[in-house]
């Protein structure tokens, strides 16, 4: 896969992946009174003083819903190409601020996946500045595609540890909580033999997840799985987050795949 092919999938894609979260964020100070930050903000320590007074600063709804519109402006600019390291560090200093304002995360692991991808970002403009762009864009694909391999390894080995999942319930069980669950009675996925030939599947699938990096076939076949994968859960479960935080990290991996056999001494 050629770099800049690659490069330009994982601006859009990315690019594409912060407005939609920032267009959602937009929307939430007026649906839920617990998500207030006066409420949230109890849980700052109020030591050092300056930090919490710039956070309840930063977080009044103005001066929050202005640096979000940033937000949505730098992200239409990465889909365009047009970020550069300012426009980087400025994403990721945002991403800290929104992990800060959640206390942690809003949406699980797809708001630290999305941390991962703007982290490459930053850190592919932080090596090029004392480089040169191609090997600043491999530094920061090689670090997006080792945590985007170790999330589903790790996801898929937790999973072969834990006897619900082994034996097909906690599938039952998670659909059953989804955006249109309990499952119907008669749902396929109520069929003990299908709901442990999905779950082992999947979890295989997660845990030999760092194949993917011995051949770009490999790599092209797994994100294709991985891209079903996520659909589903957005599909049953309504996360549409994890699709595309996930999505954007594609382009990366694919890429790194590419590189292999060059660096295999047979």
């Amino acid at each position: 896969m050629e770099l800049t092919w690659a490069v330009r999938g994982f601006e859009i894609l990315l690019g594409w992946s912060l407005l939609l979260q920032t267009l959602e964020y937009l929307r939430l100070p007026s649906m839920d009174k617990l998500t207030q930050w006066p409420v949230l903000s109890q849980e700052i320590p109020a030591r050092p003083a300056w930090l919490k007074t710039t956070l309840d600063q930063l977080f009044q709804p103005q001066p929050y819903t202005a640096w979000l519109c940033l937000r949505a402006v730098l992200a239409i600019a990465l889909m365009l190409g047009q970020v550069g390291l300012a426009g980087a560090t400025l994403l990721f200093v945002m991403a800290l601020l929104l992990l800060l304002r959640w206390r942690g995360a809003f949406n699980g692991g797809s708001d630290f996946m999305t941390l991962v991808g703007i982290s490459g970002l930053l850190l592919s403009h932080l090596v090029a500045t004392f480089t040169d762009a191609s090997l600043g864009w491999q530094a920061g694909f090689g670090y997006i595609s080792l945590q985007t391999v170790s999330s589903y390894f790790v996801s898929g080995w937790v999973k072969l540890l834990r006897p619900e999942w082994r034996s097909g319930r906690a599938l039952t069980v998670f659909l059953d909580t989804g955006v249109y669950g309990p499952l119907a009675h008669n749902s396929i996925y109520r069929n003990r033999m299908v709901a442990l030939l999905c779950s082992w599947a999947f979890t295989l699938w997660e845990g030999l997840f760092p194949l993917a990096l011995l051949d770009v076939r490999l790599a092209v076949l797994w994100c294709a799985v991985a891209a079903l994968f996520h659909f589903l859960v957005f599909w049953f479960l309504g996360l549409n987050r994890f699709f595309w935080a996930w999505i954007s990290s594609f382009p990366a991996l694919i890429y790194c795949a590419s590189l292999t056999p060059q660096l295999l001494p047979f």
